[in-house]
């Protein structure tokens, strides 16, 4: 299971092959954070499910970097992040063709439908207000892995 993370180091994402859509590779969720314990958990949550490998990032242009090289299967960004905040940060993902069909799931502490207009409006597939339930989070694995993920 890859488990990559990227903070504020010279670590390039080039170093790292693009991420194969193939059935047969586990699926990718890039997790963009800036809070290393809410990354912590989320990596935890994903690696007991199994099946997933996870790369994350601490700010919204090391995941522009990362989503445009790595090409992952979802995506789970945070809103406010250092650098760009995650909804320029989804636009700047949305903006790159091969990231057009890409699930990005935004993660807000704010549960106001104004946030989460906003979120939608800037690109984002989901919606999760922190903090959210397990239910809610596999909810999301499941609209947007069940084809990839092997139980």
């Amino acid at each position: 299971m890859m488990n990559t993370r990227y903070s504020n180091d010279t670590r390039s994402a080039s170093a790292h092959t693009a991420h194969s859509s193939s059935t047969s590779a586990p699926p990718l969720v890039l997790i963009v954070e800036d809070h290393e314990d809410t990354r912590f958990m989320l990596r935890t949550i994903l690696e007991m499910r199994g099946g997933i490998s996870v790369v994350e990032a601490e700010n919204g242009e090391m995941a522009t970097t990362l989503a445009e090289s790595l090409h992952p299967d979802l995506i789970f960004m945070d809103g406010t992040l250092p650098l760009l905040d995650g909804f320029e940060t989804t636009r700047r993902i949305r903006e790159r063709a091969s990231a057009c069909d890409m699930p990005i799931v935004f993660l807000s502490g704010h549960a106001q439908p104004a946030s989460e207009a906003r979120a939608f409006a800037a690109g984002c597939t989901d919606y999760l207000a922190k903090p959210f339930a397990l239910s809610e989070l596999e909810r999301v694995l499941e609209r947007y892995l069940s084809q990839r993920i092997s139980s």
